[in-house]
């Protein structure tokens, strides 16, 4: 028991027993020497109880703290536990779910709808120790939230966050107007006029479905447990990872994908421009200096920039004169390497890498300052694995389905830039 809760009902006691003794007239000697007591006794623990809430306030304080962080612990131990290969086993021969695994399913069927079993994105994971694709083991854990499941993504490199929504329509509402300051001219004359302070609505909208469809074949479900895990996750997690980042910079926005940034650009009010050159350190320097005129940025080190591969080969080609160092080496410099994602799935290809004519290629520019991020890549509920029982009946495997809702949104456009029309060739 708190002592402050012990000082309260001992007070309580002193208050009843001083009542008693105060409602007599004649108090005896005995009695009187007893309320001198009691009331010597209640002054003290005044001053007991106050320094005992100070102490707790302060014990409090520092076990709220360690309850937040236990709670992200507990539930990343609890999803480390969450096993695919039990999944895989109840959808092909129906057995039973168990542990850990049972209680995140019901946890996550409580929340949502699902046909099939509901699959948490943060168990497909790569977890360490497992084998990857290499073939040799991978000491890194990856922390099992959302918004790290595709940490080494192009969306993630970018500045883009991932939010989880469990269901629903999400909006970010972002500012619009220009409210600006003025000074008063005369001692009594008046300031700035109203301006209007004036908002769009960004929205994530949950209506593009993302399917992942994979065959497990009948050798595959006999071989051992954690090998048929891994390779499972490693395979759903690779095919979202390519498709998101595929979509958030180039979605269509047609046949069910997602509008990614390029095809926003115009509607939300990116600047694009047409650099008609050779990819070279003057054309970055250009994008730089304006994202940073638009308050974007406040040093060049904050930019991101998204290349295809022929614009590193341009870059890297191009031998500065009288020097052994190329424009791709001075672009490290002055940016650092680790503000250059190289990608030839997340921007369109070029339009003539190869033929005679200069063809043309596209670069995007994010800014990361630390606040908002400029992109929003929404993605609903957890994965929801569904099992096909006829397809490959005659074979004895199992196809397995799994179905992602997303959708992009941007929430700063002043935060990006787009280069459009940089030539292959001068």
């Amino acid at each position: 028991m708190l002592e402050s809760v012990k000082i309260q009902r001992r007070q309580s006691e002193i208050r009843q027993s001083l009542a008693e003794l105060v409602g007599k007239d004649k108090p005896t000697d005995d009695e009187t020497r007893s309320m001198e007591t009691l009331d010597k006794e209640y002054r003290s623990n005044e001053t007991r109880y106050r320094a005992a809430l100070i102490s707790e306030d302060e014990e409090r304080r520092a076990a709220n703290d360690d309850f937040e962080t236990r709670s992200e612990r507990e539930w990343s131990d609890l999803m480390g536990r969450f096993e695919l290969r039990q999944v895989a086993l109840a959808l092909d021969e129906g057995a039973a779910l168990s542990g850990e695994t049972a209680e995140i399913v019901q946890e996550m069927r409580s929340k949502g709808g699902y046909r099939g079993i509901p699959v948490p994105y943060a168990a497909l994971e790569t977890r360490a120790g497992e084998t990857v694709a290499s073939g040799t083991p991978d000491p890194k854990m990856t922390a099992p939230i959302i918004d790290r499941i595709f940490a080494e993504s192009v969306s993630a490199r970018m500045g883009a966050r991932v939010v989880n929504i469990n269901s629903g329509l999400m909006e970010y509402p972002v500012v619009t107007s220009s409210v600006t300051a003025g000074w008063a001219a005369t001692e009594t004359g008046s300031v700035a006029g109203p301006t209007v302070y004036a908002t769009t609505d960004r929205p994530l909208d949950p209506s593009h479905t993302l399917g992942i469809t994979m065959k497990i074949t009948r050798k595959s479900l006999k071989q051992s447990g954690d090998a048929l895990e891994a390779a499972v996750r490693r395979d759903m997690s690779g095919a979202i990872t390519e498709a998101v980042d595929r979509a958030t910079f180039t979605g269509a926005g047609s046949s069910g994908e997602p509008t990614g940034v390029i095809a926003l650009a115009s509607g939300v009010g990116i600047t694009e421009t047409d650099v008609s050159a050779i990819a070279s350190y003057a054309v970055f320097k250009a994008a730089a200096r304006r994202m940073m005129d638009a308050n974007a940025a406040m040093k060049p080190s904050a930019l991101r920039w998204l290349i295809r591969p022929l614009t590193y080969s341009i870059l890297d080609g191009d031998v500065l004169t009288g020097t052994a160092d190329s424009e791709w080496d001075r672009l490290v410099r002055r940016f650092g390497e680790s503000a250059f994602t190289i990608s030839d799935n997340a921007l369109p290809a070029s339009e003539a890498e190869d033929g005679t004519d200069k063809g043309a290629h596209t670069i995007v520019a994010t800014a990361v300052t630390g606040g908002t991020p400029p992109i929003f890549v929404g993605m609903w509920g957890g994965l929801d694995v569904v099992r096909d029982p006829y397809s490959d009946a005659a074979s004895g495997g199992l196809r397995l389905t799994g179905l992602a809702t997303m959708d992009v949104t941007i929430s700063r456009a002043a935060q990006i830039e787009i280069l459009n029309n940089v030539q292959d060739r001068a």
